[in-house]
């Protein structure tokens, strides 16, 4: 069959040719975490990259070389604007001109724990209006199996432009790990799945130019399902031992010395470690993806939501430590200075997002603890209606009723606040191994 003077095979062989030489033109929707180290991956191998993003704030960054994610330093960022190999664009017109889009936008969920598509959709129904054959595109946004064949492909596809032949569409699960210094949009393995062998082939082919490894699945749903599985597995694990560390403190067991103890094992377990919630993007968010779907199946997800129920309760958990541990020192909680050190969701990251940091200070402050914080990569905080801004941690230390650890950051002074601090609750285990009577640990 013909189609726009181009055969099906060889709308393919035509891309397939273009990537293989560098001469696809590339875009990239959604300019954040996800996004922006995949464009700029790209553009140091040497794709012409266009990233497109609502934000006019933060094409007018990427376009003067400056970044704001921390994955990608600025000064690897620069030197491939100033060359022409990546741009930014709010002007979604320009998909006209690309021959790979990469869909990296926001997925989260609404207050009643079901997916928000309403990124997706508006993404996929601008690249619609300029969509032409022979373009790939490939959705990353972590969602619920389906998505991609159910909700992508009705918008993106007409008459003209049927996908596996004028068009050809994949879903491939981003698994960035912000602050992860080993594992990197590179050196991740990518899985991929699309709507057709010929889709497949194609996405394989644009993320083999760019990544080490890529791994092909049979079809868009089992690559949705994959980053759900990785995801929940996670979270249950984490509910676990969260749910072990609640036992343990009724029973008066140092929860640590368990999981260390129980990680000797050289088979058949795999250490998790308990904490004062969980935070980020996707851990918090993606397992109930499933949850969802799953239910619209006739199916319910009992782990998945025990294990957010857990898991969500970890910041009261916290909470009441806190106030159990300032009245052993004859102080009430309402009126005591409470300082939290690390509030970013994970170490040595500069998001806060989901950050249970967050739920401990709102639940602290609600039981009239002043509350005060540090953190190397957040340098202002918004808690409530009041703005905080980050303090010493040693000199708070020394002036306040209470330190709680909350996200373990490398570069942090914790034998200086011991040494200052009357009282420090710690929920990570950063002082393992030191005895002390002013310690009370999670």
């Amino acid at each position: 069959m013909q189609t726009t003077g181009f055969s099906t095979a060889s709308l393919a062989a035509v891309l397939a040719e273009k990537i293989r030489s560098k001469k696809a033109r590339c875009g990239v929707v959604g300019l954040g975490y996800v996004g922006l180290p995949l464009a700029v991956e790209m553009a140091g191998i040497g794709f012409e990259v266009t990233g497109l993003d609502v934000a006019a704030s933060k094409v007018d960054q990427i376009n003067s070389g400056t970044s704001y994610v921390q994955d990608v330093p600025s000064r690897h960022m620069a030197p491939l604007v100033a060359s022409g190999k990546l741009r930014a664009s709010i002007d979604f017109s320009v998909v006209a001109e690309l021959d790979t889009i990469n869909i990296c936008v926001p997925t989260p969920l609404r207050k009643t724990k079901d997916p928000d598509m309403s990124y997706i959709v508006s993404a996929c129904h601008e690249i619609a209006k300029y969509i032409r054959p022979g373009t790939l595109v490939i959705l990353e946004s972590t969602t619920y199996p389906g998505t991609t064949d159910e909700l992508v492909r009705p918008i993106l596809e007409r008459p003209d432009l049927r996908v596996g032949q004028e068009i050809f569409l994949c879903f491939s699960p981003e698994r960035v790990d912000p602050g992860n210094p080993k594992f990197n949009t590179k050196n991740i393995p990518k899985v991929v799945g699309g709507c057709t062998q010929a889709c497949t082939q194609l996405g394989m082919l644009l993320y083999e130019q760019a990544l080490d490894t890529v791994v092909p699945v049979s079809s868009t749903q089992v690559a949705e399902m994959v980053k759900l599985l990785e995801n929940t597995f996670r979270m249950i694990n984490i509910g676990l031992v969260n749910e072990l560390a609640m036992m343990c403190e009724r029973m008066e067991i140092n929860v640590w010395e368990v999981i260390d103890a129980a990680a000797t094992k050289p088979f058949g377990f795999m250490p998790f470690y308990p904490g004062p919630g969980l935070g980020g993007h996707c851990i918090p968010i993606d397992p109930f993806y499933l949850s969802w779907k799953s239910k619209q199946a006739g199916i319910e997800a009992r782990f998945i939501e025990l294990a957010g129920y857990i898991n969500g309760q970890m910041p009261h958990f916290v909470a009441d430590k806190v106030q159990n541990a300032l009245n052993e020192h004859a102080k009430p909680l309402k009126g005591s200075h409470v300082h939290l050190m690390g509030v970013a969701y994970k170490k040595d990251v500069d998001d806060v997002r989901e950050s249970p940091a967050l739920d401990i200070a709102h639940l602290l402050a609600q039981r009239g603890a002043r509350i005060s914080y540090s953190d190397p990569f957040i340098p202002a905080l918004r808690l409530d209606q009041e703005e905080l801004q980050a303090q010493d941690p040693v000199a708070m230390a020394g002036t306040s009723d209470c330190v709680v650890i909350i996200t373990n950051h490398t570069q942090m002074p914790y034998a200086e606040v011991l040494e200052k601090a009357s009282l420090v609750v710690d929920t990570r285990n950063v002082m393992k191994g030191i005895v002390s009577e002013k310690i009370v640990r999670l």
